[in-house]
């Protein structure tokens, strides 16, 4: 099979897996919600940035010393039910 390289590729209306997903080389920056492709949200305005840089600090001053942590950058996260792991 050839690699999917194109958004135009897939069925949009397919569910796919995290496996699917790791396989892609798209040039547009996308994310899978629930088995579906989605695109990502343009890059934030400065307004934003400012926000998100003062709640980075709370967050870090408040977690310093502690088990868990905060991140400020984009993070590939899988989640899924313990129950029904797909």
């Amino acid at each position: 099979m050839s690699p999917i390289n194109k958004l135009s590729q897939p069925d949009l209306n397919e569910t796919y897996s995290y496996a699917d997903y790791l396989t892609w080389q798209f040039d547009e920056i996308v994310e899978l919600i629930k088995g579906k492709i989605q695109l990502m949200s343009p890059a934030p305005n400065v307004l934003h940035q400012s926000i998100s840089w003062y709640f980075t600090g709370t967050l870090f001053n408040y977690f310093v010393n502690k088990p868990c942590r905060a991140f400020a950058a984009p993070l590939d996260v899988r989640l899924y039910n313990k129950r029904n792991r797909y």
